[in-house]
């Protein structure tokens, strides 16, 4: 094997080593999804099937500014943040930057920034 042989192998193993990493990274949560940069303590959040989709049984509703996400894993991180706060229905737009609460209990608006916190996002 020549030289040039070697350094185009040793290129390619580092370039396989980088990708495996921020893949296993983004897969378990310690890695933004987009940028490959840490993130620090965010929680993964389980999906959680919302079983009532009828909106008349969810009497309280907000919207809110919704900071750091861009792209669809976000929006999907952000949905199963606020969707696991007891009796909530969530819909979130990574357009508007927006989220959407509908709940069966009075807002509590605490208790969503700090699901929204802890998947590493910001809720305003």
């Amino acid at each position: 094997m020549g030289t040039v042989d070697a350094i185009i192998l040793a290129a390619v193993v580092a370039v396989l080593v980088v990708a495996i990493r921020r893949f296993v990274g983004t897969a378990t949560g310690t890695r933004d999804c987009c940028s490959g940069a840490k993130r620090q303590g965010a929680k993964k959040f389980k999906n959680v099937k919302i079983a009532d989709t009828d909106k008349s049984h969810y009497p309280y509703a907000a919207d809110f500014s919704v900071k750091g996400m861009s792209c669809e894993n976000c929006v999907d991180n952000v949905t199963r943040a606020l969707d696991s706060v007891d009796g909530t229905w969530a819909t979130v737009s990574l357009e508007q930057g927006r989220a959407r609460v509908l709940s069966k209990k009075p807002i509590d608006a605490d208790a969503y920034r700090r699901a929204v916190s802890e998947a590493g996002y910001r809720l305003v």
